[in-house]
């Protein structure tokens, strides 16, 4: 991939999961965490991998919302 060139994607995953990869590396996912990303840590992991510089797996999350 180079500099400038996006790839974006959606893949049915198992149920209950959410995932977000950069570059083909697992940045996040919601099996392992409980919730969703926070939009600033997904942003701040693209903005790093667009300026190629390395970029950490996002760990904290919010609980996921229910809806009653």
């Amino acid at each position: 991939m180079t500099k400038g060139e996006w790839n974006i994607a959606a893949d049915e995953g198992r149920q209950g999961s959410f995932e977000i990869e950069v570059n083909g590396q697992l940045v996040f996912s919601k099996l392992e965490t409980s919730g969703f990303p926070y939009e600033d840590d997904i942003m701040d992991v693209i903005q790093k991998a667009h300026d190629g510089k390395p970029f950490d797996k996002i760990t904290k999350s919010r609980p996921p919302c229910v809806i009653l």
